[in-house]
């Protein structure tokens, strides 16, 4: 698979912090039957997935490392971090990002499917799930149409969730 290199509005759970998601482009995959957006910002590139170098001792989400150009990258399993159980097929796809600057990393996913436009109408509030249901990474949705149907994408805070989930530097 080759590489693919505003108007605010507040979502998050309760007792989570607000994130505002801007307009602009938004990676678009698939973990199972759901579709997640992120923002294009800090994606660096899309590659086949390759079993990484397993580390011992990691954590099970970190699946590994391989190799970029002379630089070893962690490998994380979007799937193990949202609580999914593992999944691995012909369409599988490691996601190379740096959505905060600090640190690359490859991220697992289903699939992708594309890159959409999304603008501040298409963004929805998360609902509150309950005491129980917390949802940290997600923080929003988007609906969006794409050949006369309509989609909601779940909208990971990437650098959110690799603060908790990535190796330290």
């Amino acid at each position: 698979m080759p590489s693919r290199p505003a108007s605010p509005a507040p979502t998050g759970a309760p007792g989570a912090a607000a994130t505002a998601h801007k307009a602009g482009k938004y990676l678009v995959f698939r973990l199972g039957t759901e579709s997640y957006g992120v923002s294009i910002l800090g994606i660096q590139e899309i590659r086949f997935y390759e079993p990484p170098t397993r580390i011992a001792g990691s954590p099970p989400h970190v699946l590994g490392v391989f190799d970029l150009r002379g630089a070893s990258i962690p490998v994380i399993d979007l799937r193990a971090c949202l609580g999914l159980a593992p999944h691995f097929d012909a369409g599988t796809v490691t996601v190379v990002a740096n959505p905060d600057g600090r640190q690359t990393v490859g991220l697992v996913v289903d699939s992708v499917s594309d890159v959409v436009e999304l603008q501040a109408g298409h963004f929805r509030q998360m609902p509150s799930l309950g005491e129980q249901g917390s949802t940290p990474y997600v923080t929003g949705l988007a609906s969006t149409t794409q050949e006369g149907l309509e989609r909601t994408l779940l909208l990971l805070d990437l650098p959110r969730l690799l603060t908790v989930h990535a190796p330290r530097a």
